[in-house]
């Protein structure tokens, strides 16, 4: 199996439902296309670089695609015959030096994404099936993955009646447990804000929020004040990911849970937050998102450093609304995923056919991750690959 070519696309994605309302983001999709022909087709592997960062178009194109291009070709085959994503992730990584996390991450992650998409069609299974053959059985439940649904961003108008039928929507679904953000109208509009999900949804301990890491240490100190007696499922994202002192504070302060991760990148970064973000293995979650986090190869040095620490598999909870995300979560034993069913179109949403009851969702069957088992990444992803 040989490389032949690999396309990427930049593409604006909205926090928002509606077309309209645009959030400024941008996101990579990937096509990798391989001399393997099944069916008439050649063998395709479908990336994108998550949601709530930015297109890596000139990484991608000048740094990390070309190195897989011009790599001998049987440097990159496992002993199956096929591509074998880690050594292709070592190709990519040829000649980078540590730190500068913040950007190429995503970028090698979006093609990792795609190269296992590659792996698993190859292996005519579908993803989680194959990594855990591959890396070992870890989780005896691979059929169906816990997850939540995530939104809640405040829009400009009408945001309170918005914000309860989006809750509404997400529990009408079959979703227990959703998240909302804060952190952006001030700390009474925030309060009320919960109050409307909340009720929509029927139980506090059924919603989580996310500051999206907007507060410095006295603003967050009085949030964790405020929202300590709510019984909420967890507080998100509080401060900068990196100021590991205040969030030692707010965890001192916030005794009920708290999910953090999703805004740090590499295993080094992880190592930090374990050991100095005050944070508790018993009760708190970790967020960290596997397409930011340099694909599988360095989600997988995450979790290897996060249990050494004392943290179990079952705190994990991949960032992203991402169908690799989901895979991840069932073959590694992790606690469990976010969907985005309604925002950052057309990456939302899980396959046509997944069925959700009672907080967990059924696994897509297909060959690979699964994108072209949802309508409209497929109509994305084909017209990429021409």
């Amino acid at each position: 199996m040989r490389i032949l070519d690999i396309r990427e696309r930049s593409l604006p994605i909205s926090r928002y439902a509606g077309p309209a309302r645009q959030g400024a983001l941008t996101t990579s999709v990937v096509a990798i296309i391989t001399d393997v022909v099944k069916a008439g087709r050649p063998i395709v592997g479908y990336g994108y670089a998550s949601v709530g960062r930015y297109a890596q178009s000139g990484l991608i194109r000048e740094r990390f695609a070309p190195r897989l291009l011009q790599a001998p070709a049987e440097t990159l085959i496992g002993d199956d015959g096929n591509l074998d994503p880690f050594k292709a992730w070592q190709a990519m990584m040829t000649g980078e030096k540590p730190g500068g996390h913040g950007e190429r991450c995503v970028a090698i992650g979006a093609l990792d994404t795609a190269l296992w998409d590659i792996a698993a069609k190859a292996a005519e299974l579908p993803l989680h099936a194959h990594l855990t053959g591959r890396l070992g059985a870890v989780s005896a439940e691979t059929n169906k993955v816990r997850v939540y649904a995530s939104g809640g961003y405040r829009h400009p108008r009408d945001d309170l009646s918005l914000l309860a039928d989006e809750m509404r929507r997400f529990a009408d679904l079959g979703f227990f447990n959703a998240k909302m953000k804060i952190g952006s109208a001030g700390l009474d509009q925030d309060l009320r804000r919960i109050e409307v999900a909340v009720a929509a949804l029927g139980a506090p301990g059924r919603l989580a929020v996310d500051a999206m890491n907007a507060y410095d240490r006295s603003a967050g100190l009085e949030a964790a004040t405020k929202l300590s007696p709510l019984g909420l499922w967890w507080f998100e994202d509080i401060c900068d990911p990196l100021d590991f002192e205040t969030q030692s504070a707010l965890a001192s302060a916030y005794t009920p849970p708290i999910g953090a991760g999703e805004a740090l990148f590499s295993a080094a970064e992880a190592r930090l937050l374990a050991r100095h973000g005050g944070l508790r293995p018993d009760r708190d979650v970790l967020l960290f998102d596997p397409v930011h986090c340099y694909g599988l190869p360095g989600y997988l040095q995450i979790v290897e450093a996060a249990t050494l620490e004392g943290w179990a598999r079952q705190a994990f909870w991949p960032h992203g609304g991402h169908l690799f995300g989901l895979h991840l979560a069932a073959a590694l034993g992790l606690g469990g995923a976010e969907v985005t069913p309604f925002a950052f179109q057309p990456f939302c949403g899980l396959a046509d056919d997944s069925v959700i009851a009672d907080g967990y969702v059924t696994l897509p069957q297909a060959e690979g991750i699964g994108f072209e088992t949802n309508t409209a990444l497929k109509m994305l992803f084909r017209e990429l690959a021409g």
